[in-house]
C-alpha cells in the first residue's frame, strides 16, 4: 500500500529538519508513536487541544509587535513566569499563525513519558541562513 504524504505537509520549503521529519498531525483523535517524537501540524483543533491540555494561553511577546500587527507568538503556561507576556485571543492567535504561514512543531510527552510543553513554530517562508 502506498503511503501517500498529509496536504498540509508544505513541500520544497525552508522548514527545519526535525520539522520535515516529523509526524504530522491532522486531528486531534492522532498521537504519537512513541514518547518523544516529534510531531507537526497546521489544525487549529489539534494547536489548541495540545495548550489547553498544559493549561496553556494562547500569547505574544510585548514590544515584537509591528505594523499594527501580533509579534512574536508564544503561549503563557502557569508557574512559568510569563507575567510578561501578553494574552491574546485564540482568533488573533491563529489568525497571525495562518498569516505567516506557519507549522507547529510539538511533542505529545517527552522521552521519560511525561507531558511535555515542547514547541516551535517553524515557516517554510523564513530567510535561509
Amino acid at each position: 500500500m502506498k503511503r501517500t504524504r498529509p496536504t498540509t505537509r508544505p513541500r520544497g520549503s525552508l522548514l527545519s529538519r526535525s520539522t520535515l521529519r516529523a509526524k504530522w498531525i491532522n486531528a486531534p483523535d492522532e498521537h504519537e508513536d512513541y514518547p518523544g517524537q516529534t510531531l507537526a501540524t497546521r489544525n487549529h483543533d489539534v494547536i489548541r487541544r495540545w495548550a489547553e491540555e498544559r493549561g496553556a494561553v494562547p500569547a505574544t511577546v510585548p514590544g515584537t509587535e509591528h505594523d499594527g500587527h501580533l509579534g512574536v507568538l508564544t503561549f503563557d503556561f502557569p508557574g512559568y513566569g510569563g507575567e510578561r507576556l501578553k494574552h491574546v485571543s485564540w482568533d488573533e492567535w491563529f489568525r497571525t499563525f495562518d498569516e505567516r504561514n506557519l507549522v507547529f512543531a510539538f511533542q505529545e510527552h517527552l522521552k521519560a513519558g511525561r507531558p511535555s510543553n515542547h514547541f516551535i513554530l517553524d515557516s517554510p517562508d523564513r530567510e535561509a541562513a
